[in-house]
């Protein structure tokens, strides 16, 4: 392994499990990253993520869009390209940084839960095994919390961080939140960070962080209104307006959006739709948000119906890419389907988590030198 030296960040990004590019999309707009090359299997969120980055003028990367299974990559003449790109990348930048968040179904309570056992939860332990036999000079390792909360799961997550540390990395790590950033979601994440040869014990994670979680929940935030389609209501006093699902809705115009027309359309479910109160999100699905206070959540597919505040519908794709703070610029192409549009949304990193760990890192390495 190399020695670092004093330097800037300069890091070439080699990004892993990409789904549409949200976590990618926070470094890309960090000064100092470049991301390189972006992995994803699934053809259609990397049809996303290609086509709203072309929307917003980002350069493709120098290694391009790649589509192989990650687990062929270890086995296949693939890893000696991937490992090639690698080397002649410490030529062009200073760093070299792997991101990236296998699939979490398998160790998510609301998921399958089968833990390391399932096929995605094996892919854990592949994006692991990449990261030892390539070496980066860092990583970014994201998952659910269940993995990090979990008994059963806790323990696997153990193994793979004495398998990294085995091979070099020093470690850090934190359960995240995205309503800490300033996303309008209460949603937590597992972020694990490793470093070769760097002290991760002054790693400093409130980079990027605006609100304290604790503080928050002590707002007099609205509960419960009842439903009135296409009514009005006041922003009411002593809340945080832009942690709230409508103050989103307007700065990105959701309404005006390439993507507003994208949701799916109830059959035979409008009474239903009509019938829960505005905030009411107690249940594990039909949950309606409220204006005026943050998403609960950002599975906005699947079983997880998830009502618009004042409409009698689900909310549309403008909107769930609204509530994941992604910048209006980025649009989803009207060809993918509503299933893998909702799906590459709920799966990713809310963009302004993404930027806050981005600016972590960045901090982290111009601090140490």
């Amino acid at each position: 392994m190399r020695r670092l030296d004093s330097i800037a960040l300069d890091a070439g990004i080699f990004s892993f499990f990409s789904g549409a590019g949200f976590l990618d999309l926070g470094f890309e707009t960090t000064e100092g990253f470049n991301v390189l090359f972006a992995n994803e299997y699934h053809a259609p969120f990397m049809d996303v993520y290609r086509s709203a980055r072309r929307g917003m003028g980002i350069d493709l990367p120098i290694y391009g869009h790649d589509e192989t299974d990650i687990a062929h990559l270890l086995i296949s003449k693939d890893f000696k390209r991937l490992s090639d790109q690698i080397v002649e990348a410490r030529t062009r930048h200073k760093l070299i940084g792997f991101i990236g968040g296998p699939p979490c179904p398998d160790f998510s309570v609301g998921g399958k839960n089968k833990g390391h056992k399932g096929e995605n939860g094996r892919l854990s332990s592949t994006y692991v095994d990449l990261i030892c036999k390539l070496h980066p000079d860092f990583f970014i390792f994201e998952n659910v919390k269940g993995l990090y909360r979990t008994a059963k799961h806790r323990d696997f997550f153990e193994k793979l961080k004495d398998t990294l540390s085995n091979s070099g990395y020093n470690l850090t790590e934190k359960l995240i939140n995205a309503i800490e950033y300033g996303a309008p979601q209460d949603r937590e994440r597992i972020i694990l960070i490793g470093f070769l040869e760097r002290d991760v014990s002054k790693f400093d994670w409130s980079q990027g962080i605006r609100y304290s979680v604790d503080e928050l929940a002590k707002l007099a935030w609205p509960t419960k209104d009842i439903f009135v389609e296409d009514g009005e209501r006041e922003c009411p006093e002593g809340i945080i307006e832009e942690l709230t699902v409508q103050y989103w809705f307007q700065q990105n115009q959701v309404e005006n959006h390439p993507n507003a027309s994208h949701h799916f359309i109830p059959r035979g479910g409008l009474p239903r739709f009509q019938s829960v109160l505005e905030g009411d999100d107690s249940k594990k699905s039909y949950k309606r948000f409220h204006r005026w206070r943050y998403s609960p959540t950002a599975a906005y597919g699947n079983n997880e119906v998830h009502l618009h505040p004042y409409k009698a519908r689900r909310i549309s794709a403008s909107e769930a890419l609204a509530i994941q703070s992604i910048p209006a610029e980025f649009v989803i192409p009207p060809h993918i389907t509503l299933s893998n549009m909702f799906k590459t949304i709920g799966n990713g990193v809310p963009y302004l988590a993404s930027r806050g760990i981005a600016s972590a890192i960045k901090n982290f390495v111009d601090w140490y030198g």
